[in-house]
């Protein structure tokens, strides 16, 4: 296997749109100049280098050639990131799903370390079907079942990822996530036991951000980071309450909210953690009793 084949498609569309820019800026053009010299769109060409679209073959030898970019290893070395860039997990699914979130699928699949923040709900690595659908069912009320069942399924496969026991997954999770009762106390509780089962995996690291804890840095709402075994940035996923998404490779972004993790991780519960999500569990309909052990 080549170097350039390494590493799954999202990996591949980040080194690619990564050695794009290097190389543009080699050549000391601007992207309006690309996009004049290529007849695209300067959009386009922003999209490409951004990661969002892929880029064809044909196109690409294009580009190479304006670049004056004429070794052969290095070219095949582009062309295959081009071609294994194009195939996309989950693009089953693209007729229910917003590209960003599509994106966000594929990055998910390929991380080596997922760091996760959730005020509100679970993070859909973690949910069961019955919660999953109950979640799906609040945020689209409009959805038919039909729809409904295929984003349920594609949040249980997305779950996969988790077995091959190799990428480290870090999850703190407001209080309120566990207390809300998604489904009714007969699906929280299931929810909450299957968390006790997966928080006992040595790759699965669940956190407990209490309600003791008062206003924090990371109150403005939920955020993921993805980092990667291959030489590409580590990539920050930010969803708003209406869906849409921000998704950032800037070192810069990365860091803050790198940072922000790890201050969260110095004040979460960690120790017990599956004996506290089976007490409250236990405790489903009674008045909430405070996570904090007594001193």
């Amino acid at each position: 296997m080549t170097t350039a084949m390494a590493g799954s498609a999202a990996v591949q569309r980040l080194r690619l749109r990564t050695e794009l820019r290097e190389a543009r800026l080699a050549a000391d053009l601007t992207q309006r100049q690309v996009a004049d010299q290529m007849e695209w769109s300067p959009s386009k060409l922003m999209r490409i280098e951004a990661g969002e679209v892929g880029v064809t073959v044909n196109d690409l030898r294009l580009l190479l050639a304006f670049y004056r970019i004429e070794d052969a290893e290095r070219v095949e070395h582009l062309l295959a990131l081009a071609r294994g860039s194009r195939k996309m997990p989950f693009t089953e699914y693209r007729d229910i799903y917003h590209k960003d979130f599509l994106d966000f699928l594929a990055m998910e699949a390929s991380a080596w370390i997922n760091r996760t923040f959730q005020s509100m709900v679970l993070p859909g690595l973690l949910q069961t079907e019955e919660y999953a659908s109950a979640i799906i069912r609040a945020f689209s009320p409009d959805e038919s079942a039909a729809q409904v069942s295929r984003m349920v399924e594609a949040r249980m496969l997305r779950q996969d990822v988790m077995d091959s026991g190799e990428a480290q997954f870090f999850f703190i999770l407001d209080e309120s996530v566990i207390r809300r009762q998604v489904g009714g106390s007969k699906t929280m509780r299931a929810q909450l036991r299957q968390l006790a089962d997966l928080a006992a995996r040595p790759h699965i690291h669940l956190m407990i951000l209490p309600f003791g804890l008062g206003a924090h840095a990371a109150s403005a709402g939920p955020f993921t980071l993805f980092e990667f075994k291959e030489d590409v940035p580590t990539c920050l996923y930010l969803e708003n309450p209406r869906g849409s998404a921000t998704v950032s490779t800037n070192p810069d972004d990365a860091a803050d909210y790198i940072d922000l993790f790890q201050d969260l991780e110095s004040k979460v519960l960690k120790d017990g953690v599956p004996e506290i999500l089976l007490r409250v569990a236990d405790g489903l309909g009674t008045p909430p009793a405070d996570l904090t052990p007594a001193a």
